[in-house]
């Protein structure tokens, strides 16, 4: 095992790795830009290291910087959470360049599965079904032939895109052109790449993800499921596992389709297989996620596996202790409570937490940096906390959620609290008959 690694990363999930790191008996090193400098990550890890500037172009991305603050406090390792680096060819070449393990698939890997269309390739070679679409890089042109093959809505999407960014919904025919040109834009702001594919939309779908853990020795472990479809702007809000829509045979058919994916890819550490799933039953692949996931806390507790601890042992060449598929018990939910107004578009809110007060009791967990006075910057994302829930069944979590939620105190910014519970509370939810739609469609009504 290592004995120091870089957390390249900030807010909840640099401080959930160096609490794995601490757990492991391992040093971590924080880094922070100047608007982090009185972060609670800074000051839980062993050594600090500050980056430069808020931008996250002028800090958290700049890989010469990370490589710096590894190599000069004498790390081993790099972990990078989500989101900045965490899936950068780059910066899993620099690391390699510079002597350090990173925590996470080798380059090779997330150069491919980074890109869409070489993704859904690699996928129908290992037999995985993929949404139909465009095998490559699309322009307007082909674009509109393919919507006319496939048949609206089609989704336009950006091969390097992820979190939302560079996709639109396109329903009709003339919706297409303007559609396709923001979404470009967005996606060259965003990635630096602005190059699109289309899918068939599926409406209404479910977002289902499939968690893997894959070793150095070739072994594949899957974790079950998580179900991601109360989303808005492709952002999730709710998370929860098992999901409500799959049988057993479909859960293992999933399984079983990710499994051969690893193997066939060659994947290692942690990673998530994204589906969506149809009416009918039937499922596709759509991304892979070659990193941990904001809802991993979902599977950790349906399944007593620390994800974070087990990509850290995986990196350091140890062996998966249970192969296969992992036992699950229960059932878990998890709410992101952001700081943003739902009333006014989610439009973000940052600000300073006047008041910050956590739930507690049995089955509650909560993943957060945040405290009495600490700031939402708007430089980042605007995650305050994840309150997740387990219980012994569906019905008893969403119980317990809307509990924690209630007991929850966030003073000083707008959040999406009012909006979790009113999901929680729905029809919709409640039955476990809901899609990727759902969320607008309630929002509509109250609009």
């Amino acid at each position: 095992m290592f004995t120091r690694v870089l957390v390249a990363n900030r807010g909840e999930i640099a401080v959930r790795v160096i609490r794995a790191l601490h757990e492991l008996g391992v040093e971590a090193v924080a880094v922070y830009s100047t608007a982090d400098k009185d972060a609670r990550h800074v000051r839980l890890a062993d050594q600090a290291v500050h980056l430069g500037p808020p931008p996250a172009a002028e800090s958290y991305l700049r890989i010469p910087s990370m490589i710096a603050a590894a190599t000069t406090t004498g790390c081993q390792a790099v972990h990078p959470g989500y989101g900045f680096l965490a899936e950068n060819p780059a910066f899993v070449e620099a690391c390699a360049d510079n002597d350090l393990v990173f925590v996470g698939p080798p380059v090779d890997v997330m150069a491919a599965m980074g890109d869409k269309i070489s993704a859904k390739r690699a996928m129908r070679a290992a037999e995985v079904p993929t949404v139909p679409g465009t095998e490559g890089a699309t322009n307007v042109s082909a674009a509109r032939a393919a919507a006319e093959e496939i048949g609206f809505p089609i989704l336009l999407k950006a091969t390097a895109g992820g979190g939302g960014k560079g996709m639109r919904l396109v329903r009709r025919p003339d919706e297409l052109e303007d559609a396709f040109g923001m979404a470009a834009a967005e996606a060259e702001a965003a990635f630096g790449n602005a190059t699109m594919y289309v899918e068939k939309a599926l409406v209404p779908a479910r977002h289902v993800e499939i968690q893997v853990l894959c070793d150095h020795h070739g072994n594949v472990l899957t974790l079950g499921e998580r179900e991601c479809s109360i989303q808005r702007r492709h952002q999730k809000l709710i998370e929860e596992s098992p999901s409500a829509a799959l049988s057993p045979e479909a859960r293992e058919a999933m399984e079983a389709a990710a499994e051969r994916a690893c193997r066939a890819v060659g994947y290692r550490n942690a990673g998530t297989f994204e589906f969506l799933l149809g009416a009918d039953g039937s499922f596709y692949f759509i991304e892979l996620n070659a990193r941990l996931q904001v809802e991993h806390p979902v599977t950790e507790l349906c399944t007593g596996v620390d994800l974070v601890r087990e990509q850290l042992l995986v990196a350091a060449g140890e062996e998966l202790t249970v192969t296969g598929r992992a036992p699950r018990r229960g059932h878990a939910i998890e709410i992101r409570l952001n700081a943003e107004d739902p009333e006014h578009d989610f439009r973000p809110s940052p600000g300073r937490i006047g008041h910050f007060e956590p739930p507690l009791g049995p089955g509650v967990r909560v993943d957060t940096f945040v405290e009495s006075g600490s700031i939402i910057s708007p430089f980042y994302d605007s995650m305050v906390a994840k309150v997740i829930v387990w219980d012994s069944d569906r019905a008893a979590a969403i119980t317990r959620a809307e509990r924690a939620l209630r007991e929850t105190v966030v003073e000083g910014v707008p959040t999406t609290r009012e909006l979790a519970l009113e999901v929680l509370g729905s029809e919709p939810f409640r039955s476990g008959e809901y899609s990727t739609s759902t969320l607008e469609a309630m929002r509509a009504v109250v609009a």
